[in-house]
């Protein structure tokens, strides 16, 4: 296919309106409409939902890396193959987001290694794809950061940023034993975002041991009974999915000799 030479001025113009990235399929495009014959409306039509293409796109990306998700932990790239048990019913449903729209909860359970961070992960990215915001991290990491808060005072603007996402992935749920600093940060966490906005933890304990690693069990009885009264619960059992991670060599195919 021939490819149209675009002037200058056309270029000056795009670049000015912010449509630069219009150039990449223009010169494609513009043979196109010759060779249909396309109404300029239809044309138009074209090359502007190829922007918006192109902008939804990037959205999407730059929602990914600011929610800090794994860029090969998406549902496209389970290996359906893995030998690792679980309501895939439930999982389904879960694809769907309803519980996001409802503002629940969802608790991923299981021993290590049997896919829990690449399925939350997973369900964020569907997330991101939707036009949600999420952030992840796991649970130590986020409670430190915190911690490390108050002594700039940025405590407010830090904890705002775990509570106003749409989706909050807290991965290794409870799996350290909490200071009291940590039991109150968590339990403002759960309590602010409860029916308020989703959560989805993973975790190597069931969530009835999760009240034994707070440092005060009454606020823990209360916030860990509001996330469970209104969670998704799906546990996995299995072999470790992580070896199936690993990285490998493609070995080339061996020349013949003659």
């Amino acid at each position: 296919m021939t490819t149209e030479t675009i002037s200058p001025d056309l270029k000056t113009i795009l670049r000015r309106l912010r449509l630069g990235r219009l150039l990449d399929t223009l010169p494609e495009r513009l043979v196109l409409a010759r060779q249909q014959k396309l109404p300029h409306q239809d044309w138009l039509l074209l090359i502007l939902s190829d922007e918006v293409t192109r902008r939804d796109s990037l959205a999407v990306t730059l929602r990914v890396q600011k929610a800090h998700l794994d860029a090969t932990m998406h549902l496209e790239a389970w290996d359906p193959t893995a030998n690792v048990t679980f309501d895939r019913a439930l999982l389904n449903e879960l694809t769907s987001l309803r519980f996001l729209d409802s503002h629940a909860h969802v608790a991923i359970v299981g021993p290590v290694g049997v896919g829990k961070t690449f399925l939350a992960h997973a369900l964020g990215h569907i997330a991101c794809r939707r036009g949600a915001s999420v952030l992840a991290g796991r649970t130590d990491q986020m409670l430190k950061t915190l911690k490390h808060a108050r002594l700039d005072h940025s405590y407010e603007a830090e904890l705002r940023k775990l509570i106003a996402v749409d989706l909050l992935i807290l991965d290794d749920f409870a799996i350290d034993t909490l200071d009291v600093t940590e039991s109150r940060d968590l339990y403002e966490i759960l309590l602010e975002r409860y029916r308020a906005g989703s959560i989805v933890v993973t975790s190597n304990r069931g969530p009835d041991e999760w009240l034994a690693t707070f440092a005060d069990p009454i606020r823990a009885q209360s916030a860990i009974d509001r996330f469970t009264s209104n969670a998704y619960d799906l546990v996995i059992d299995g072999e470790s999915y992580r070896p199936r991670l690993k990285p490998r060599v493609t070995k080339e195919p061996k020349e013949r000799t003659r």
